[in-house]
């Protein structure tokens, strides 16, 4: 049987049936040989990470698909925080922010442009205006990552079960900042909305003012004048990858939260960038996990580009990545498949929808395995139906870990006990056994 397994992750394959494309989705209709092939030889069924139907973020996503409890996820500010390199303290509180265009409407700051254009003259003289922040003991700063993008940081007695105020869609009010429900009591989550808000107030009528915004007004542009907040976040302690699994990990992907996501679960990863060319990225980072496989059990390799061309809202741009992709694996995949050692998986995070107003859907997405010892079935076709009538049938969450370990002869018969905490892979990392104490 294989000893290693190699993941390839095609971030928001998954999507909904269009007319344009003879009402099939944009990968039925996409020309892919490749995948084709693999589906052929091998075991094809439907992956959702949690519920079938919810809509989750890739972060959330991959969080259960390398096998942890959604209670324990700390929160897409913190994966952002760690993998842009910012320094975190348990109690801090971290939040993903960016630059909006906002307008006053009946009293309430309204969104009428989520992404606006901004040159990179435009992007440091407001980064300047909305970096620090201190009230109430609670201090704020603000870390640039990229584009509009930016984390607040909250240091002092916070909390991070406040409510979001990004409303996600243009034309909306702002949401108002409040604490959970069930933390409607807690001082420090009361605390930090208040300051919270304080803040964004403050950013709001600072860019209103700011002389970039004012030479916007005067020549008829949109002002970029405010902030919005979503999905904070506060450091956990989850226990590591290889001691949750057994296997040592690596992740060769292109986003900060995934370079997040692998500090904070202790998996190794390799910064890499996207260049434009969906097919000659994959190829790249095929030939760099065949180059790491001797040091790891567990290869990540990941891709954005379905995800990113889904967000375009263009079905057939969706198709075209999708092809290139298939070429790209086409180029590297043999030297995986050609070798009885290597497990391979194609598999994606969620379905993203390339038409109507939701940013991620909850359909469930095509799952494949390749390797000796796989079961073969019937499939011809990598995609959201053909899959459907494959040998996996439907697998959920952290189930997906449990198969990688069972095909890599690695899964523990259930009830044996070779560590005092009960893991899933066999042979634990146990202490022998001692006749006598070795003085």
């Amino acid at each position: 049987m294989p000893k290693k397994c190699i993941l390839i992750l095609l971030d928001g394959l998954g999507d909904r049936s269009y007319e344009e494309l003879g009402n099939q989705t944009p990968l039925q209709a996409a020309r892919t040989p490749v995948l084709d092939k693999l589906a052929e030889m091998g075991a094809n069924g439907l992956y959702h990470a949690s519920f079938a139907g919810q809509a989750l973020p890739s972060e959330n996503a991959h969080f259960m698909m390398f096998g942890y409890d959604m209670a324990d996820f700390p929160g897409r500010g913190v994966l952002e925080a760690l993998g842009a390199g910012t320094e975190l303290t348990p109690g801090d509180v971290a939040i993903l922010t960016h630059f909006v265009s906002l307008s006053e409407r009946d009293g309430y700051l309204v969104l009428e442009k989520r992404k606006p254009e901004m040159s990179e003259n435009e992007i440091s003289d407001l980064t300047h205006v909305v970096r620090d922040y201190e009230n109430q003991d609670v201090s704020i700063d603000f870390t640039y990552t990229g584009g509009i993008r930016g984390i607040l940081t909250l240091h002092g007695e916070v909390s991070r079960f406040i409510t979001d105020t990004d409303p996600v869609q243009k034309g909306l009010p702002l949401a108002a900042l409040k604490p959970w429900a069930d933390h409607a009591h807690n001082p420090a989550a009361i605390r930090t909305a208040d300051v919270l808000k304080e803040y964004l107030l403050q950013v709001y009528q600072r860019l209103k003012a700011h002389p970039v915004n004012l030479s916007k007004l005067r020549q008829g542009l949109m002002p970029v004048n405010g902030l919005v907040t979503q999905r904070a976040g506060q450091l956990g302690t989850p226990p590591r990858f290889s001691e949750k699994y057994g296997l040592r990990g690596l992740s060769i992907s292109s986003g900060i939260v995934y370079w997040g996501l692998c500090a904070y679960i202790g998996m190794d990863y390799r910064r890499v960038t996207d260049t434009g060319h969906p097919g000659d990225d994959i190829a790249e980072r095929l030939l760099m996990a065949r180059k790491s496989l001797d040091d790891y059990d567990m290869i990540h390799i990941h891709t954005k580009t379905p995800d990113e061309a889904a967000h375009e809202k263009d079905p057939a741009l969706k198709k075209s990545v999708i092809e290139s992709l298939d070429r790209g694996i086409g180029q590297a995949i043999r030297v995986f498949t050609d070798d009885p050692q290597v497990f391979v998986i194609i598999a994606s995070d969620h379905s993203t929808p390339s038409s109507g107003p939701l940013v991620h859907s909850g359909e469930t997405v095509p799952l494949l395995f390749h390797g000796k010892g796989v079961r073969r079935d019937h499939v011809r076709r990598f995609d959201e139906i053909s899959a459907g009538g494959g040998a996996l049938g439907c697998v959920r969450g952290r189930e997906l870990m449990y198969l990688m370990l069972n095909h890599l002869d690695r899964c523990k018969l259930h009830g044996l006990m070779d560590m005092p905490v009960d893991q899933p892979f066999w042979p634990g990392n146990y202490e022998p056994f001692r006749i006598r104490q070795i003085p």
